[in-house]
């Protein structure tokens, strides 16, 4: 079923312009052969030859003329009648922390840097038998570590409005080839707000789904491992819900998936119901934040249709919240790293970070790990509880704006100081602890003209409830999506 009237060949732009228009849009344009898939896949080839070398978004970039002998081939299967994929001919690069079979897939480790994995991970397999072309894979830091991407494999991606600033991580080659039009959509993952702040520092949305609507079946740890999750990343709303139709869904490789019986992409034409949102803000001071953010924040929910907005500050130690994060991602993240870390060779090739969670996973104790569990449940119940008086809780998306892209991570903010890699990410923890769909949505910029976003969170598994929360605040948006505001 088509979702919107298809186009004529008249109102298709001219071949720059196809790297602007809505994956939406391009998805029905190619369905009614009023563009062609060589046509498209060109375009955004070209843009990536111009564009991707001056700030390393994509990387392990197939041969184009592999690529385009794979796009005639589409062509061919619509000019014979073949039906074709909600995402039919549409060029993708999947994150680099996803398997891809046939393609490097690198993690953004030496130790990896020449693997190539003989299968797909599961929503990678949902892509390609949707119709896409993968042309490639995104940039990521070292195993997704830290909100900053750099790695010694293929080195720094840069900020898609100023080089000299750090893109967010770890999905930040995606935010960045996203902004700059080099892809139309892209996957993410998130952890610790791996989605959600490089959406935030590149000016387009991340939506974090709840945890299991995307399957994850290719790790070890089938159970326990969920509070990473894979999600979509757009320059609209509607582009995610499109890819996100195509990700989400039970699969038997990841028993704690489940389905979703409809389509997001259909179900956004429904308007959004009046809301009432709790405004977390910074939790009565105890997140540090950097001066502007929580103006831009406030600015952005006053413009907010059809939505009443009420300060809240819930009774819970947000200290202990945060300890038992770190503690259940050493148990997961920690434990699969200390594989690695055993190996004197291979360790040698390993970021602090790594080596960091690795060895503190090596401390842990069940009685540790069990406490840890408990506070989150206790969080959970604290969620529930809210959403029976909010429809939605929003808070800033990141704590410090895009910051030198040659610092690591922040030391300090805000006068203290940051006692992990991480912690200046606090604000993303509150989502993840509570397997809640969570989206960025664009907020503006500072004086400098750095981009900030803000994070609308919702019950679990109320994600179409976040995704229409986010049209509707996407239809008063001031300014374009990506690094070309108006």
């Amino acid at each position: 079923m088509s979702i919107i009237s298809p186009p004529t060949k008249h109102d298709i732009p001219q071949a720059d312009a196809v790297c602007r228009m809505p994956a939406v849009e391009l998805a029905a344009a190619i369905r009614h052969r009023a563009l062609s898939v060589r046509e498209v896949v060109t375009a955004f080839l070209d843009r990536i030859e111009a564009v991707n070398p001056k700030v390393n978004a994509i990387v392990s970039l197939r041969d184009r003329n592999d690529i385009l002998r794979e796009a005639d081939a589409a062509d061919l299967h619509l000019a014979g009648g073949g039906e074709p994929g909600p995402l039919f001919g549409l060029p993708i690069a999947i994150k680099d922390l996803a398997l891809t079979k046939g393609l490097r897939t690198t993690f953004g480790s030496l130790i990896f840097a020449d693997f190539v994995p003989d299968q797909d991970e599961i929503f990678v397999e949902r892509i390609r038998n949707a119709g896409a072309i993968i042309i490639g894979k995104t940039n990521v830091p070292e195993f997704g570590l830290g909100s900053n991407t750099y790695n010694p494999v293929f080195g720094p991606t840069l900020n898609a409005f100023d080089p000299a600033l750090t893109a967010g991580g770890s999905s930040g080659g995606a935010a960045v080839a996203l902004a700059l039009d080099m892809l139309p959509l892209a996957d993410g993952s998130d952890f610790g707000g791996s989605l959600r702040n490089p959406a935030a520092y590149n000016n387009i949305f991340g939506f974090r789904p709840s945890q299991g609507l995307v399957p994850a079946g290719r790790s070890p740890d089938l159970f326990y491992a969920q509070m990473g999750v894979e999600g979509p990343m757009g320059r609209s709303v509607r582009d995610m819900a499109l890819l996100l139709d195509v990700q989400c869904g039970y699969h038997p490789l990841a028993p704690l998936s489940y389905v979703h019986p409809a389509s997001f992409l259909v179900e956004l034409r429904e308007p959004a119901l009046q809301g009432h949102i709790g405004w977390l803000g910074d939790l009565g001071e105890h997140l540090p934040l950097e001066t502007g953010i929580l103006d831009l924040c406030e600015a952005a929910l006053a413009r907010f249709p059809g939505a009443s907005t009420e300060p809240l500050l819930p009774e819970f130690d947000f200290e202990a919240l945060w300890q038992a994060f770190v503690t259940l991602r050493q148990a997961s993240s920690g434990s699969a790293l200390n594989v690695l870390c055993g190996d004197p060779a291979r360790r040698r090739l390993l970021k602090p970070e790594a080596i960091w969670e690795a060895e503190r996973a090596r401390n842990l104790t069940a009685p540790q790990i069990y406490a840890a569990s408990v506070t989150r449940s206790a969080w959970y119940r604290t969620l529930l509880s809210l959403f029976e008086r909010f429809d939605l809780l929003a808070l800033p998306t990141a704590q410090v704006f895009p910051f030198d892209g040659a610092m690591h991570w922040p030391s300090e903010l805000a006068g203290r100081a940051m006692d992990s890699y991480h912690r200046w990410m606090q604000v993303s923890a509150f989502a993840t602890l509570g397997g809640c769909p969570a989206v960025n949505v664009p907020v503006g910029f500072d004086e400098q003209g750095r981009p900030m976003g803000m994070q609308l969170i919702g019950p679990p598994r109320g994600d179409l409830a976040v995704l229409k929360a986010a049209a509707a605040y996407e239809t008063v948006l001031p300014w374009q999506t990506g690094a070309r505001p108006a």
